[in-house]
């Protein structure tokens, strides 16, 4: 896309802003980029983020799977405990406080929508009651068989992860009800185990937010979300076609819109088109 077409684009996106009256975010691995995060775009780059998965030669959709958990939990626990760490230590960007100052000028009339399991919108102070998670938290944990449909807090464990030999040092997280490994709860591939009441409980909370807002001005506002694992695209596209809404879709690589909604394509970044947007 063009420089001008671009620039054309953020006018209208910016248009389409001004006349929200309900706004909802929409988000994928592309959010979190600018805050330094891994989008593991493509084998090579989920690669260069975790070398040893090369050594195994073990692609992102290989080793995001729970029967790790079962045949190796060291090997499991050391994937996922060095992403809870790498989320807790890693602050949301600027353009995370400037959708929440945009969404508090709409009176707070907003939703979000992630793919994301790395609690960075909680952690903007975005009301939690919100969100939809739609893959579940990195931040909760369930029971690997599962034993009970029992989902809690991550906050009190604590892993330690030898990166050289890529394993997580004991004591593994077990589950609070049988002592089994405990793992995160989140939809990994192949994933049979999975507990969805938490994400089932914040899409409850969606729907009733839209149906409030259905005769509303809605305006997508869609960050980050690529066509690999189109769980985002496809959800922000329904809502803008049942609701007469505008999507604003920012990719910098996956910009192309359909022809039968309303939409605003913008190809940069997520802070870079936030920042054009909202300051």
């Amino acid at each position: 896309m063009e420089n001008l077409q671009i620039e054309k684009n953020i006018e209208k996106a910016k248009e389409a802003l001004n006349l929200a009256e309900a706004v909802l975010i929409t988000a994928g691995a592309g959010m979190g980029v600018d805050s330094g995060l891994p989008d593991f775009r493509g084998k090579e780059g989920f690669w260069r983020a975790y070398p040893y998965a090369k050594k195994l030669g073990l692609s992102f959709q290989e080793l995001a799977n729970p029967k790790w958990f079962k045949a190796d939990p060291y090997l499991a626990w050391a994937f996922y405990g060095h992403r809870l760490n790498l989320y807790r230590n890693t602050q949301p960007h600027k353009g995370f406080y400037l959708l929440r100052d945009f969404v508090r000028k709409k009176g707070d009339n907003y939703f979000i929508f992630t793919s994301n399991v790395d609690g960075q919108f909680q952690k903007a102070c975005f009301d939690q009651n919100k969100i939809v998670e739609i893959h579940g938290s990195i931040h909760y944990l369930q029971c690997i068989k599962p034993c009970s449909n029992d989902i809690w807090s991550a906050d009190s464990i604590d892993i330690e992860v030898d990166m050289e030999n890529f394993r997580a040092k004991d004591p593994l997280p077990k589950c609070v009800n049988c002592g089994d490994i405990a793992r995160p709860n989140i939809l990994m591939f192949g994933d049979w185990s999975w507990i969805s009441d938490r994400t089932e409980s914040q899409e409850f909370r969606l729907n009733l937010w839209l149906n409030r807002n259905e005769d509303k001005n809605i305006v997508i506002i869609e960050i980050g979300a690529g066509e690999a694992i189109p769980t985002v695209r496809w959800f922000g596209e329904r809502i803008a076609k049942e609701y007469n809404g505008t999507l604003i879709r920012i990719n910098p690589r996956d910009y192309t819109v359909p022809s039968n909604i309303k939409a605003i394509p913008i190809a940069l970044g997520g802070l870079e088109a936030i920042k054009k947007l909202l300051e």
